[in-house]
């Protein structure tokens, strides 16, 4: 039998990074770069990855997975976002083998003698763009810019990791402008990731929507669903998992909220966003939970789309 190691980085490893505060939160970010940064995969947008998130001594990001590596698809931390048009990359199914493809927050990508686009594949970056940071002590602002003429997808993205200035709340936001021929149609969901307090998923946690919920697929045993809250029947261990998409909400940005709290260490989040709900998925591991909120665009050549996720960081 074989043994597998976890591989974590360690203090000897030098990402580029930032960290933020507004005298609540404390924040440390990993800052996008092709060369030494810490997520260099193909799936997830590389801006405002989350390394750590403090608050009156409790945690809420951080490593769940056991093996790190900068080019798999799921080595990352903290809410991130992926954007898919259906389960494809925008200019995908259109290119030919050696053409190219979008994937919005990473660049054009080259697309293999593959007929079926592969979401947890790590591509050829063609085209990574143009990036640009700004930092200040309590945000910072990243710039994606992509011209990619071969697909015909192009765009100018912004976004920015804010701290309030008054009270424990970090806010994403994000502006999408079309800057190429096509019109961009896709969804954007935000796995989320939430590790509190080191602490494994079981019935010491709960995540509370504000409409009634239906799971479609089997939870197993390890979940259940009681009106407007999912909670858990038992501890996770490395192989227990939970996935299924959640159904209930209405066309109102008012369903677009969800809690998640921890009893035992007595430490939530509520995360609020300010577009309706298109998609809920929701998955969880050992030691992670992420609700999928998802917002669909439609974005015309030349014209933006804004959207912004609020988190609001407490105790009870």
């Amino acid at each position: 039998m074989g043994l597998t190691l976890a591989v974590r980085p360690t203090l000897a490893d030098s990402f580029p990074e930032a960290e933020i505060s507004n005298g609540q939160l404390r924040v440390k970010l990993y800052l996008p770069d092709a060369k030494s940064g810490y997520y260099r995969a193909t799936r997830f947008d590389w801006s405002g990855v989350i390394a750590s998130l403090e608050y009156k001594g409790h945690s809420y990001f951080g490593q769940w997975f056991q093996k790190y590596d900068p080019t798999i698809h799921d080595s990352i931390t903290g809410p991130v976002e992926e954007f898919l048009t259906g389960n494809v990359a925008l200019g995908y199914d259109e290119a030919k083998p050696g053409g190219t493809f979008v994937r919005i927050g990473v660049g054009a990508l080259r697309k293999p003698d593959q007929p079926q686009f592969r979401r947890f594949f790590t591509y050829d970056i063609a085209d990574p763009g143009k990036r640009t940071v700004r930092r200040t002590s309590d945000s910072v602002e990243f710039a994606h810019t992509v011209a990619d003429a071969s697909s015909g997808y192009g765009y100018q993205y912004l976004k920015t990791v804010r701290l309030a200035r008054d009270k424990p709340e970090m806010t994403l936001e994000h502006t999408l402008k079309n800057t190429g021929s096509k019109t961009i149609r896709t969804d954007v969901y935000n796995h989320n990731f939430f590790v509190i307090d080191g602490q494994s998923t079981g019935p010491d946690f709960s995540v509370q929507f504000p409409f009634a919920l239906k799971a479609t697929r089997d939870l197993r045993g390890l979940a259940e669903i009681k009106g407007s809250t999912l909670g858990y029947l038992k501890e996770f261990g490395p192989t227990d998992r939970v996935q299924t998409e959640l159904t209930g909400f209405t066309a109102s940005d008012k369903d677009h909220d969800i809690r998640v709290e921890n009893r035992k260490s007595r430490a939530g989040v509520r995360l609020r966003g300010d577009r309706p709900l298109s998609k809920v998925i929701f998955w969880s591991a050992e030691k992670v939970l992420s609700p999928e909120n998802y917002v669909t665009m439609e974005i015309e050549p030349g014209r933006e789309f804004q959207w912004k996720i609020v988190y609001e960081f407490y105790t009870f």
